[in-house]
């Protein structure tokens, strides 16, 4: 009996194993290792820290606020007159930047599509090369923007001396492009080679980029603001006419400004006293309204010459009539 108890309690055990057994999960066999990540040149990762610093709204204000402020005062430069005593507004400065900046974000706009399209062919290309050619076009990046950082740094020490305004364009933009260039080489070392090495390199490159962008914008922003002046030098008819009237008597030293004396008195003289001097005694025809601020007014003649001069009058001591139509008659004759 004993026996036959210890033989029931073994097959017992042996059918709730195999009940086990067959109920049991099969084991999942071992997960693949993931693929290495393809491995990337570094460009869209010192591109994203470029485009950090463009992103508040702050700082997008600031730079135009900049180059509205650098174009207008290249603009009032042509006419003798210091931008800062108009007393612009932050506002009016931000208003007349998109003129001088149209040109330099268009290009800049297209220019990175195009090296955004030519990273992905180059870096499909690379990967399948080998090392040696690898090597090879990298090198050729490197020293490329080695030699162009050189050049438009000697170039911008040169300014000064050899006068030439193109080498103020030439300049920033040499500097910009060589440090791309060794920017992105360097990169993509440290991507293909999977090392940490040189990042710091990479942040100093950019930030040379991103100051040779700026210089460059400044200096197209100064141009237009020039040419700007320029185109309305040849062409003052579009400004508002104006008539003024002065107390004292003002020699512009132009031809084109035309000087009447007027007999009209502050008031009426009492018996037997001489007449009182004239309140405006000078009137002036020929000329333009430039610009107004600060309480003053900035006139320039009808035709502006290289002897032509801005007028500055303040507005409590000349009586003034402005014409914003053409007129038909002569206003000399009124």
């Amino acid at each position: 009996m004993a026996r036959l108890g210890g033989r029931r309690r073994q097959e017992t055990v042996t059918d709730a194993a195999a009940a086990a057994a067959a109920t049991a999960t099969p084991t999942s066999p071992p997960a693949e290792p993931a693929p290495a990540p393809e491995p990337g040149l570094g460009f869209e990762r010192w591109m994203g820290f470029l485009s950090s610093f463009v992103a508040p709204l702050s700082l997008v204000t600031a730079l135009l606020f900049y180059f509205g402020y650098v174009s207008t005062r290249e603009f009032f430069r042509y006419f003798g007159i210091d931008v800062d005593l108009i007393g612009l507004s932050s506002q009016e400065f931000v208003m007349r930047s998109p003129g001088a900046l149209f040109v330099p974000v268009v290009i800049l706009l297209l220019l990175a599509a195009g090296l955004l399209v030519g990273h992905r062919l180059l870096r499909r290309w690379l990967q399948a090369k080998p090392a040696a050619t690898r090597r090879r076009v990298i090198a050729a990046f490197a020293w490329t923007g080695i030699a162009l950082l050189l050049a438009g740094l000697v170039l911008a020490f040169l300014i000064p001396v050899i006068g030439w305004p193109v080498a103020q364009l030439l300049a920033p933009l040499l500097l910009a492009v060589g440090a791309g260039l060794s920017a992105y080489a360097s990169s993509t070392v440290r991507a293909l080679g999977g090392t940490t090495v040189g990042r710091s390199v990479v942040v100093i490159l950019v930030l040379v980029m991103v100051a040779g962008t700026f210089w460059s914008t400044a200096t197209v922003a100064q141009w237009w603001g020039l040419g700007q002046a320029r185109a309305l030098a040849s062409d003052l008819t579009t400004l508002p006419a104006v008539v003024l009237d002065t107390k004292d008597r003002l020699h512009p030293g132009n031809a084109d400004i035309v000087l009447r004396e007027l007999g009209e008195s502050a008031s009426d003289p009492a018996d037997g006293e001489a007449p009182p001097a004239p309140a405006f005694g000078y009137r002036y025809f020929g000329l333009r309204l430039l610009a107004q601020g600060g309480g003053r007014l900035y006139l320039v003649p009808d035709r502006w010459s290289p002897d032509a001069s801005t007028i500055v009058v303040p507005y409590d001591e000349v009586r003034v009539r402005f014409r914003f139509v053409p007129d038909a008659a002569d206003p000399t004759d009124g």
